[in-house]
This record gives C-alpha cells, structure tokens and sequence, in this order.
C-alpha cells in the first residue's frame, strides 16, 4: 500500500493553530486548587481499579475523561485543574479526538502531560478522521492525521487510536486497517479502536485480522441510560462476540443525565441548549426522577448512577465523561466501583422503556 512505507509517508500538515504551539511547558500555578502548586501525580495515577482493552496490553481506570470541552469551553488553566483532579483520584485514560476545538483539545493535553511529566502514566485514546484538514480514513490524510494529533500532543504514540468512520465516508475499510497496521508496526499506535463502524464493518475488520491487519480492540459508542438504539441491538452482539472494549461516548448525553439542566430555561444558558432542550420532555423528566430516587437511595450524585448504570452494561469498561470543574470530576469518579441493585436498575429501565400515550383530546 502507498502509504504503508516510511519513505513515502506525507509531510506533517501545518497546524491552523500555531499559537498553541509557543504555550511554556514549566508547572504553573493554579488559583483555587487544593495544593495552590502543581502537585506531584505520578503515585496517585498509579493507584485505582483497572481495564484492559480487549486482546491489548493497555489498562484504563473504568471511568475515561474527555476532552471535547478542553479548548472550548475550558482554556489551559481551567482544563488543567480538571486534569490534575482526575489524576488525583487515581484516573489515567484520556481521551480526544482530532476535530475537538480544531485540536486545541490535544494542544492542551500535551501540555498537561509534559508539564506534569506523567506521559508514562496515562493512556491516550484520540480519534482520528474527523478533522478537516485531514478528511476521512484515506491512507494518506489518516497518516497525516496521525502525525498531526501526535505533534499536538507532544508525544511519539497513541495507546488506543479510535478510526473515526462516522465524521466523513469510510471509503475502504481494508485500506483503513492496512494504514493502521503500519502505524502500529511503527510505534505511533498501540491498539486500535473503532468510531462509527456498524456491526457489518465489525464483523468485515475481524475477517480481515485473520489475514494479519490488526484487530480492532476497542468501540467508541454513543450510549446512556436514555439513548441506546444505536448500540443495544446487533452492535453490542458483534461486539460482545468479539470481546471488544466498550468505551461509550456521550455517557452523560450532553449533561442532561447529571441533572444540573432540568428547565429549558435554565438549559439556555448552556453551550449545549439546544441538545438539552431536545431532551426536555417526559420520557427525559421520567428518567431524571428515576435517576434521583436511585441517588438518594445511594447517597449519590445523579451523575454517579449514570456512570454506574453504564458500568453495569456488559462489556462496558470505561465509560467517556467530560467535566468542567474538578468537582464534576468528584462527581464523576464516585460512581466508580459502584454496584446497582436489582431496584435500582428495575427504577431506570421502567423510567426510560415505559410507553409514551398521547394525550385524550
């Protein structure tokens, strides 16, 4: 394959962002964070439950933060005390994507990293197709996709690079797979995931990786408590077939399952209003008093049973938050380790699954 050679990989794309780039690496200061210093994270990163990710030697802490919020909504100083929480509370799994803020997100994980010194620590899962300087899963544009987030980063490898099929068209899922397999022989990624794939696609890779292209290890997925069509059904049948390592997206659907936004009012003032508002009808009203009622029975954060409640999903091992405060991370990470019972998951499933009649005229 063209792009399957070091002699003929493309140049690395210039960046639209080149500011990022000048940002100092040295620890900073941060107003309000419990140890006014930059703490030393390496012990607590080390400690916490783990996954591994499918056939792969890469193991996550069951709860991996996101990043679509860093570059967006959270500049460097707000995105890094979040970080530094996370790493406190023994989390490692990062994750991004290319696209996310034009790739600021990545700008401000590398810093991160190389500021704390903790690259060795954590893992990185990015995903990659998605940016438009970079379009799609071709050869050439996913090895310079690939160069691209690594310069980002400020590293020489992605522990889980997660193929974004869903952003543009996947013209060859052979060609995708062959591409990677170079990029893992290479060293610029240790395990494959998928984004946007559909079971029929899942089924083609495993196919394909009895021919020698690298398995695909780990599905990147939207699903929550109230959005499930898209995985519960022949997706998660492919997927529990082949031992896949299910990360979901979206595992707070926007921050409607946190309960912070319960008027349309209120949701206004998001970043996010108009996907909140979507949600802002009965079976959305039913699920947040579900989801309270298991919480105050818990002594838990509405945010937490959602974790939980993903966490109980077979072959769910990392569910993707975002946070926007290191006390949403606290949140977060307490739903961690957490058991439903019985009730609590019957609460859930009746609040989401019961039928919507119209109303008598």
């Amino acid at each position: 394959m063209d792009a399957a050679s070091p002699q003929e990989r493309p140049d690395r794309p210039p960046t639209r962002t080149p500011a990022f780039q000048d940002v100092p690496t040295e620890p900073i200061r941060i107003p309000g964070h419990p140890s006014a210093a930059v703490p030393d994270l390496g012990a607590a990163i080390a400690g916490g439950p783990r996954a591994v990710v499918g056939a792969s030697r890469v193991a996550l802490f069951p709860l991996m933060l996101g990043g679509a919020e860093f570059g967006w909504n959270l500049d460097r100083a707000a995105g890094f005390a979040v970080l530094d929480r996370y790493a406190e509370l023994g989390g490692n799994a990062l994750h991004s994507s290319d696209r996310f803020g034009a790739g600021r997100s990545e700008f401000i994980l590398g810093q991160w990293m190389a500021s704390r010194r903790v690259r060795d620590d954590v893992v990185i899962a990015c995903r990659v197709g998605g940016h438009p300087d970079n379009p799609g899963l071709g050869s050439v544009n996913l090895v310079r996709a690939v160069e691209a987030s690594l310069e980002r980063l400020g590293t020489d490898r992605i522990d889980i690079l997660y193929l974004d099929a869903a952003t543009y068209p996947l013209e060859s899922l052979e060609d995708a797979l062959a591409t990677a397999e170079w990029l893992v022989e290479t060293g610029k990624a240790c395990a494959i995931g998928a984004f946007g794939l559909t079971a029929d696609q899942l089924v083609e890779a495993r196919i394909l990786s009895s021919a020698g292209y690298p398995r695909i290890e780990a599905l990147d997925v939207p699903y929550n408590l109230i959005r499930r069509t898209e995985y519960e059904g022949d997706l998660r049948l492919v997927a529990g077939a082949q031992g896949l390592a299910v990360t979901p997206s979206h595992a707070l659907e926007h921050g409607f399952l946190s309960g912070l936004h319960r008027s349309k009012l209120g949701a206004g003032q998001s970043a996010r209003a108009e996907q909140l508002t979507k949600l802002m009808n009965r079976r959305g009203t039913r699920a947040l008093k579900a989801l309270d009622a298991v919480a105050a029975e818990l002594d838990l954060p509405p945010a937490a049973v959602a974790v939980a409640w993903l966490l109980a999903q077979r072959g769910v091992v990392a569910p993707i938050v975002n946070a926007v405060t290191p006390a949403h991370v606290d949140e977060l990470v307490s739903g961690v380790g957490v058991r439903l019972g019985r009730w609590h998951r019957a609460e859930l499933a009746r609040a989401v699954d019961a039928p919507v009649f119209p109303r008598m005229a």
